[in-house]
């Protein structure tokens, strides 16, 4: 047979090849780390683990490839196909499968060890083809080059092109399907190694998984909302994945309820029992606030008891996902729910994260409002250390106050007191409240000023009468504690270098909930 390609030629496919398994080798991981985040929660331990699973599996891939002593060539492709249906299909495995059982987990971690395997073969595999076109110097450096150049290229792709346009919908399709095109391209290249019959075998494999591969792709959405939908027990109206976090608004009769990466954040039924203690206690202290910070709190809700007080001059709220900050602006839901007070003229929006934007802002405020997501990760974690609480000190004025949600003394109580004594240990004066959020249960807030805080400071405090539920009488109720449920007397300090904050809270009374 006459030879179509040169020896150079072939290389380069090869090479090709190699960087498109890079690239999806990595979104591969990075899908089920993303979905082991999502299904099963702790963003920092599922990213380990998918991670340290798929490097380990790439070990055993690479082993079991000197196994393999004829006709490279064919298990080269084979393993390539193998790798673009499972790359294609990964998120919808594991949607389906949590629309119908508890295994879902598992599978996450079945397909990391798959697709590690897979990756571990081709290397040595195409390494080892290489052989016959480059010296060993040029061979390996070559060969492990591309690889490691694709998985730069695949993790710059998911993290600013893949996640936040086509999502975990779609983005596994379009690596999928790269790979099966650039795979068909190393068979056309190298299909005088291969026998006539074994060829035929792979015509009629292509075209059978870029078939599924295309039906996958027209079914992916569909399936990914069905498999959605089983998460949540109300009906999904809004569902988004962002570069930073997965956005779901679901519907029931006349309410909604906000979801963050499968946690509740706020409901219209009662999200009021949340926003008017944390908006109004800090207002009130303060007597005459002009200048207002807020961390978070893109929906608008903390905003629409603010404007509350003609006093109020100017309010800089920062939310480190645009897209949270669009929905509070421009959604209908949001709109009726925070009555369009994300548009008032006097509110400028930043779409950075909080911790830089209080560092580098040469502002001072009468108030800070800290409405974040609980503490449940390294990245959030750092909100809530002593290095920032610190860094507060010098950006509130000596009248002025700070209020941090602090989740719930009830169902995280170590968290809850970690949060106070972390604020104290920066320099403030610190005075816990707490009010029952009937869709959230207890929760909890603290109170930090430059000169000392005490309870009759709250209860003597004298609430609008047009709130819908703060008033006199409830004042009480939201600085009185009885005895915390567990010993909180070892509490460690949040600091940055030191963590212990979100390990608290993931180690809360959950159960209870």
């Amino acid at each position: 047979m006459e030879n179509k390609y040169s020896k150079k030629q072939k290389s380069r496919a090869l090479k090709i090849a190699l960087f498109a398994t890079g690239v999806s080798g990595i979104v591969a991981e990075y899908i089920l780390s993303t979905l082991a985040s999502y299904f099963i929660g702790n963003a920092v331990l599922q990213f380990t683990l998918i991670v340290s699973i798929m490097l380990f599996s790439m070990g055993l891939g690479s082993r079991i490839s000197k196994w393999f002593t004829k006709e490279v060539i064919f298990y080269f492709i084979i393993t390539e196909l193998v790798l673009s249906v499972l790359v294609s299909f990964s998120a919808l495995i594991v949607y389906t499968t949590y629309s119908y059982g508890d295994v879902y987990w598992i599978l996450i971690y079945l397909l990391s060890i798959f697709v590690g395997v897979l990756i571990g073969l081709e290397i040595p595999f195409a390494t080892r083809i290489n052989d016959s076109y480059e010296s060993l110097r040029l061979n390996i450096s070559s060969i492990l080059e591309k690889d490691y150049f694709g998985s730069l290229i695949g993790g710059l792709f998911f993290a600013f092109v893949g996640l936040p346009y086509f999502g975990l919908t779609y983005t596994p399709f379009i690596l999928g399907l790269l790979n099966l095109l650039i795979s068909f391209y190393l068979f056309r290249v190298l299909d005088e190694y291969i026998s006539k019959r074994k060829k035929r075998w792979l015509w009629v494999l292509y075209l059978i998984i870029f078939s599924v591969q295309m039906i996958g792709f027209v079914l992916a959405e569909p399936i990914v909302k069905y498999g959605e939908q089983k998460k949540y027990k109300d009906k999904i109206v809004f569902s988004k994945q962002t570069k930073y976090q997965k956005i779901i608004l679901t519907e029931w009769q006349n309410w909604h309820s906000l979801y963050i990466n499968g946690n509740q954040q706020l409901s219209t039924f009662d999200e009021f029992l949340y926003h008017e203690p944390m908006a109004h206690i800090p207002l009130l202290l303060q007597g005459h606030p002009k200048n207002i910070l807020i961390l978070g709190g893109g929906d608008g809700c903390l905003l629409r008891e603010i404007w509350k007080y003609s006093n109020i001059e100017s309010v800089d709220l920062v939310d480190l996902d645009p897209e949270m900050v669009r929905l509070g602006k421009e959604h209908p839901v949001f709109i009726e729910w925070n009555k369009n007070s994300m548009n008032d003229s006097r509110l400028k929006t930043y779409a950075e994260d909080g911790f830089q934007f209080v560092e580098k802002s040469k502002k001072s405020y009468d108030i800070v409002m800290i409405d974040l997501p609980d503490p449940n990760s390294v990245d959030i974690n750092k909100l809530y250390t002593k290095e920032f609480y610190r860094l507060l000190k010098s950006k509130v004025q000596a009248n002025g106050f700070i209020i941090t949600q602090a989740g719930s003394p009830y169902y995280a109580t170590k968290a809850f007191y970690c949060i106070q004594k972390t604020m104290k240990a920066a320099g403030w004066n610190t005075l816990p409240m707490h009010n029952q959020v009937l869709t959230l249960g207890e929760w909890g807030w603290i109170v930090g000023s430059h000169f000392p805080l005490e309870k009759k400071q709250v209860v003597n405090l004298e609430p609008s009468e047009n709130l819908k539920w703060l008033n006199k009488e409830s004042l009480t109720q939201l600085v009185s504690f009885g005895k915390p449920l567990v010993d909180t007397s070892g509490i460690e300090v949040n600091t940055i270098f030191k963590p212990t904050l979100y390990q608290y809270y993931k180690k809360g009374n959950w159960n209870l909930y």
